[in-house]
């Protein structure tokens, strides 16, 4: 009995997902943030530290996104570019977070909430209710999950084999930006909780 319970244990939740071919992975696209320039109030809850501030969403002429994280005093935390093709550029990283480890999962995570996967290589699987486009990774997959008309994002989680290891939910579109994010990682304490304030200057 153990080991059946072991090997119930080891099994991936994603096994019993069916594939639906004929439907769009293309669909997901339209649950891309619209960020022009918004201001969110943030938590950042890293291992045993606790950071609270603002995270400022800054589309550049260029057409490359800006984000620039900073309390309410204006130390800031990390300044962060994803270009227009997609490459990542760290700009600044406060001295304590600047480990190739943290600024890793930072860009792994806002790249979830950017969402904009390359879905080139992209299956359609349906299960439990709901829709899962899967995007491959190196170690698992992306899955978008929406219900099964792709009319609402439900979550966001990056998998192992077997698994979701990072979760990301975005709440309450309004005018293309959702008005709340979080970001929780399952195996560790990594979790970002954005709410919306206003939508900043330019």
């Amino acid at each position: 009995m153990p080991a059946l319970l072991l090997l119930g244990a080891c099994r991936s939740q994603y096994k019993s997902l069916q594939p639906a071919p004929q439907r769009d992975a293309h669909c997901i696209e339209k649950f891309a943030p619209q960020f022009s320039n918004q201001l969110y109030s943030t938590q950042v809850d890293i291992l045993k530290h606790h950071l609270s501030g603002l995270l400022f969403f800054k589309q550049m002429p260029d057409s490359s996104m800006r984000l620039v994280f900073a309390n309410e005093m204006g130390f800031k935390f990390f300044d962060f570019e994803f270009t227009k093709s997609g490459a990542f550029v760290k700009h600044y990283v406060f001295d304590k977070m600047d480990k190739p480890a943290v600024v890793k999962t930072l860009r792994k995570d806002f790249e979830l909430v950017l969402l904009h996967p390359d879905l080139s290589q992209a299956r359609v699987l349906t299960g439990n209710g709901l829709q899962y486009t899967a995007v491959p990774t190196e170690k698992g997959n992306n899955y978008f999950i929406t219900d099964t008309a792709c009319n609402q994002l439900v979550r966001i989680e990056k998998s192992s084999a077997k698994k979701p290891v990072v979760i990301v939910k975005m709440w309450h579109y309004q005018q293309g930006t959702p008005d709340s994010i979080s970001v929780h990682h399952t195996r560790f304490k990594f979790n970002i909780t954005l709410q919306k304030t206003q939508r900043a200057k330019d």
